[in-house]
């Protein structure tokens, strides 16, 4: 058994702690380099006011979430116009979009800095010459092959989802479902969502409902109160939870009128969707604040992506940045080879990297499950690195966070 470090009792008091501050010490020097929205809100403001000034609009528009939407650039003469593009630039945007449909909120767009070409928000919302590399599939995960009635995937024997619209604040380069997007916005029918709604009151083993899309929240306020109360009257439902990237690309859209028609039907769990801490702005931070305080829990669901988050330290920033606006980072995901987002993979040891970075360098709040999703629709697979070295009948051998061995009786 091998001993030492922070574990060993030949160490001095006074020199575990100087230890513990060394343990972190590359971190804090780093950290605030890694800014977030509410760290660089001056430069954002600028882009709002630039934005606003394009579209002759005013505060009170701004603010409205109908007004975002119909205003999304969906083009690229007006993407360059705000951002600078130079005209390659803009050919290669208007060639991916032959292809893959884009769209990106305002308020989303302000959070792009025109002056740096790897901006991590830049990225995530504006088409990529990559995304014509044909690697990987539509459906990787076989959602169709998984559907037991029309907008329902079923994976796991009590729980969920449905699917309820193809309409986002703005289409992720990085979209799992961009086979759904298409050329025009939809939100499905009150009576396809009645049948899949009829499938859950016929199989009573289903205790958890996740209502997604696209974006579960761009429905109507009053299609969203039906939804849940068709939902509540079902005995054996006991959790209904909300997929939503609207607090972090289209915050405006959590409004007053939305949260007092989610706090009626409680429980309501929202999972949301932050990769970088650059979307942790005053406007997402009141978003989520909102829903927190109606006594919503907020769950993240980060997904892993090259050029973006695959780095220890930013992904700890995001996360301890997260739980000071309420939101408990919950997932990692290991990209899906979706076709057209290969500049996006990353390597299984990326994502473990991570993982073990995290474990006793931040509160255990603050560390998300790693999940890979099996191919063709096999589900969710944690991924951990191995704290468990050996277990025997009388002990089990462990390793700590810092490295350190050691042994543990294993009584029965």
């Amino acid at each position: 058994m091998i001993e030492g470090k922070i574990g060993s009792g030949n160490r001095q008091i006074g020199d575990r702690f100087k230890y513990l501050k060394k343990s972190i010490s590359e971190y804090s020097k780093i950290k605030e380099e890694i800014k977030t929205g509410l760290m660089d809100s001056d430069r954002i403001q600028k882009q709002k006011n630039k934005i606003m000034e394009y579209l002759g609009a005013t505060d009170g528009q701004w603010d409205d979430y109908k007004w975002q939407m119909k205003n999304r650039f969906t083009d690229e003469e007006s993407i360059g116009a705000i951002l600078g593009l130079d005209e390659e630039e803009k050919i290669k945007i208007k060639r991916v979009g032959e292809r893959y449909r884009y769209a990106v909120s305002p308020y989303y767009l302000s959070l792009i800095d025109p002056g740096n070409d790897m901006c991590p928000i830049k990225r995530q919302a504006i088409p990529s010459i990559m995304e014509l590399d044909d690697k990987g599939e539509l459906d990787p995960m076989d959602e169709e092959g998984w559907s037991p009635v029309e907008l329902v995937t079923r994976r796991y024997p009590d729980r969920l989802i449905i699917k309820v619209t193809n309409i986002c604040g703005m289409y992720c380069r990085f979209c799992q479902r961009r086979r759904m997007i298409g050329e025009c916005d939809s939100h499905e029918t009150k009576e396809k969502i009645a049948g899949a709604i009829r499938y859950v009151k016929d199989n009573a083993e289903i205790r958890d409902v996740l209502i997604t899309g696209g974006d579960a929240f761009l429905l109507s306020d009053s299609t969203i109160e039906w939804l849940l109360k068709e939902l509540r009257k079902i005995r054996h439902v006991e959790i209904i939870r909300f997929g939503s990237r609207t607090p972090v690309t289209l915050p405006q859209r959590i409004t007053d009128e939305l949260v007092s028609i989610l706090k009626k039907y409680h429980p309501v769990y929202v999972n949301t969707h932050f990769n970088h801490p650059m979307e942790i702005s005053c406007e997402s931070k009141a978003a989520c604040e909102k829903l927190a305080d109606a006594g919503i829990p907020l769950g993240n669901q980060m997904v892993l992506l090259k050029g973006i988050n695959n780095n220890k330290f930013v992904v700890r920033k995001l996360n301890q940045s997260l739980l000071a606006i309420r939101v408990k980072p919950y997932y990692i995901f290991h990209p899906k080879t979706v076709r057209g987002t290969s500049h996006f993979w990353v390597s299984f040891e990326t994502g473990m990297e991570i993982i073990e970075s995290l474990r006793g360098r931040t509160s255990g709040l603050a560390i998300p499950t790693y999940i890979v999703n099996g191919a063709n629709g096999l589900g969710k697979t944690p991924l951990l690195p191995n704290y468990l070295l050996y277990i025997g009948r009388d002990k089990a051998v462990l390793r700590n966070w810092d490295g350190v061995i050691f042994s543990s009786e294993n009584k029965r």
